[in-house]
C-alpha cells in the first residue's frame, strides 16, 4: 500500500492512548476518518464498532482504502464482569469489521495483546500457541483466529505493556504510577513477579505504517525492546523523573493487589518480534529509550506541583 494525500484510512477507536500516537502519524499522511464512542477530540466523530449496521454505513460513506480498528475493551477487571460487552468489542465486532474490509478488498489492522498467552513460558514468539487465562485475552484470541478467515488482506499486531498518551490519556501503568506520585507519595509498591515488553504508542504506530507499506500481510508481535518486570519499569520511571532520592520503589507480590486486580494474568507478557526483525521491518525501539523520551510529558506537570 503506497500512501498519498488523496489516500483515505478509516481509524475506529482512536479516542484512547493509542489512537492519539496514530492520528497524529497518519493524518500528516492521508486523509483520515477517525471513531469512538468517546468523541473527545475534535477530529473525533463517534461510532461504536458494536454496531454493525452503523460500521457498515460508515465504510459504505467514507469508501476507505484500508480500515485500522483500535477499539478494545482493555481493562481486565471490567472484561470479567461484563463478558457479553467484551465479546461484542473484542470479537465480534472486530471480526465484522474485517468482513466489510474483505468486501472492499482493503488491508484490515487489527490490535491484539501479549495477554494471550498463560505465561507458563518466559518468552513467546509470533507462533506460540496462545492459551489466554482471561475473558479479555480470550475475546482477543477469538478475533485473532476469526480474522485471517474474514479478511485476507490482514495485520494482526499484539501489543506488550503499552504506554503513551500522556497525563490525559494514558490509563495504564505509568499514569497511574505518576498519579501516586503527584499525590505526594513516597513510597511505591510496584509488583516484581509479572514480566512484560513494554510497548510505545508512537513506536507502534510507526510500526501498523510500517507494515501497511510492506503489504507483507499476517500475524506479528510488536512490542518495544527488552523485558522487565512492572517494579524495573517503575524504578526507570522514578529515576527518569529526577526522584529517586526522594520516592522508594519497593518490591512486593501480586498477592498485595489482588481484590483489586482480581481478573486472571499471566506470570510473564514477554513478547519478541521475531518475525518482524526476520522481515527487517521492526521499527520498534528498547523500553527504556521510549520511556526516557515519554517521561519529559511529565516533567512540565512535576514542576507545576513542586515536586
Amino acid at each position: 500500500m503506497r500512501f498519498a494525500s488523496d489516500t483515505r484510512v478509516y481509524i475506529a477507536g482512536c479516542g484512547g492512548m493509542l489512537g492519539a500516537a496514530v492520528h497524529l502519524l497518519f493524518s500528516r499522511r492521508c486523509d483520515v476518518r477517525a471513531t469512538d464512542i468517546d468523541v473527545n477530540e475534535p477530529w473525533l466523530h463517534r461510532a461504536d464498532i458494536r454496531e454493525h449496521q452503523v460500521m457498515r454505513e460508515e465504510i459504505e460513506k467514507h469508501q476507505p482504502n484500508a480500515i485500522i480498528n483500535l477499539g478494545a475493551l482493555t481493562d481486565l477487571e471490567l472484561c470479567e464482569r461484563d463478558p457479553k460487552n467484551t465479546w461484542d468489542t473484542n470479537a465480534y465486532g472486530a471480526e465484522f469489521l474485517g468482513t466489510l474490509a474483505r468486501e472492499r478488498d482493503i488491508p484490515y489492522v487489527y490490535i491484539s495483546t501479549a495477554g494471550i498467552f498463560d505465561g507458563l513460558k518466559d518468552f513467546y514468539n509470533d507462533d506460540d500457541q496462545p492459551t489466554p487465562l482471561s475473558v479479555y485475552g480470550k475475546s482477543k484470541h477469538y478475533a485473532e483466529t476469526a480474522i485471517p478467515r474474514a479478511v485476507p488482506k490482514h495485520f494482526i499486531l499484539r501489543a506488550g505493556w503499552m504506554m503513551g498518551g500522556g497525563l490525559r490519556k494514558d490509563k495504564k501503568f505509568i499514569n497511574k504510577i505518576y498519579k501516586q506520585i503527584a499525590g505526594g507519595a513516597k513510597e511505591l509498591r510496584v509488583v516484581d513477579d509479572k514480566l512484560g515488553t513494554p510497548t510505545y504508542t508512537h513506536d507502534f504506530a510507526r510500526g501498523i505504517l510500517r507494515l501497511l507499506e510492506s503489504d507483507k500481510y499476517g500475524l506479528y508481535n510488536q512490542v518495544g525492546g527488552g523485558d522487565g518486570s512492572r517494579h524495573d519499569v517503575a524504578v526507570e520511571f522514578v529515576r527518569l523523573l529526577g526522584l529517586e532520592k526522594s520516592i522508594r520503589v519497593v518490591r512486593v507480590g501480586s498477592e498485595e493487589f489482588a481484590r483489586e486486580y482480581f481478573a486472571p494474568r499471566p506470570r510473564s507478557e514477554c513478547l519478541v518480534n521475531c518475525k518482524l526483525n526476520e522481515l527487517g521491518l521492526n521499527v520498534m525501539r528498547d523500553w527504556r529509550v521510549c520511556l526516557q523520551e515519554y517521561a519529559q510529558e511529565f516533567i512540565p506537570d512535576l514542576r507545576m506541583r513542586g515536586l
